[in-house]
């Protein structure tokens, strides 16, 4: 049994994180979140130690490392806003753990370089959570995409609209410096699975770029992928609208639809279970979807200009 930390308890992904420590049988020993709407972790480790200022927590660990207690943290999730990720990795590698980092790892490519600086001079790792790669269908794809050795590009239309109320651009995921907008907070892990699947980015174009929705095409070894990120409700085609349902996710290749509406649910005690065994994705395995995250971040935007995904015709642009 390993011990673990858990930064960021009262976020969004946290649950999963913590469904995941407990569906491996380890133990939550210490939690922080600056808020102290953190009862959900009743629901798992209810006798876990919690901080609700950074520099106790980070002192309690510290004096369990030194003590080397039994109590002693072996690893720390980390699921706080995307803009501290770089900091938690830090003291975590500075209290002799293992981090798991939620996506995205940090906000820019060079922070991934100075890190791994860091990583190496330790005796610990930085995992990054890469879930989709896990994904069955995804494997699948990957495997068929390998045995085709497709001659031409595939054609690829990538759609995710994820509603989102009020609250969101109010929040840290609102602001561009903290979350590094939609392209990051919301489209990473699909970058990362495209790039994965088909191969690097050779090029990458923005067409929108708004903080509700963004769009663009990335060209990479394999395929052409014209995709398009929305947290708008109103983006929502009209038949899942009337099904009151508020995610639509749709990754078209030809004149195929590839399902991905199943298996989700356990993707994260699955991305555990391969960290413990010394599996986990690195550092440099998250580097070409946060550096293609951040080109579109600071790239020009074009318009409805050239090759565009088909749903911009029909959606009113600011």
């Amino acid at each position: 049994m390993k011990n673990f930390a858990l930064i960021g308890a009262g976020g969004f992904v946290a649950p999963r994180h913590l469904k995941a420590i407990k569906e491996t049988g380890n133990e939550l020993v210490a939690f922080l979140d600056p808020n102290d709407s953190v009862g959900v972790v009743d629901d798992y480790f209810p006798n876990a130690h919690f901080f609700t200022e950074y520099e106790r927590f980070d002192r309690h660990v510290e004096k369990l490392r030194r003590q080397n207690h039994a109590g002693k943290v072996d690893y720390v999730s980390i699921c706080s806003p995307n803009h501290l990720h770089d900091a938690h990795i830090r003291f975590t590698l500075r209290v002799g753990a293992h981090a798991i980092c939620e996506k995205p790892v940090v906000l820019n490519p060079w922070n991934i370089e100075a890190l791994s600086e860091i990583e190496k001079e330790s005796e610990t790792k930085v995992n990054t959570i890469l879930q989709l790669r896990l994904h069955p269908a995804v494997m699948a794809l990957k495997d068929d995409i390998k045995k085709q050795k497709p001659t031409i590009k595939q054609s690829v239309d990538l759609t995710y609209i994820t509603s989102r109320g009020n609250w969101y651009l109010r929040s840290w995921k609102g602001n561009l410096e903290k979350s590094g907008g939609l392209a990051t907070n919301i489209g990473i892990h699909f970058f990362d699975m495209l790039i994965n699947i088909f191969g690097a980015v050779q090029n990458s174009t923005v067409h929108l770029n708004e903080p509700q929705r963004c769009a663009g095409v990335l060209e990479l070894d394999n395929a052409m992928v014209r995709w398009f990120l929305s947290i708008n409700a109103n983006d929502l085609p009209e038949n899942i609208k009337q099904k009151g349902q508020r995610t639509f996710r749709s990754i078209k290749i030809g004149d195929g639809e590839f399902d991905m509406s199943q298996g989700f649910t356990d993707l994260h005690t699955l991305s555990y279970r391969e960290i413990l065994a010394g599996n986990g994705f690195s550092l440099t395995d998250s580097l070409p979807a946060v550096t293609i995250a951040h080109q579109i971040r600071v790239a020009p935007v074009l318009g409805l200009k050239g090759n565009y995904h088909p749903i911009l015709k029909n959606i009113s642009l600011a």
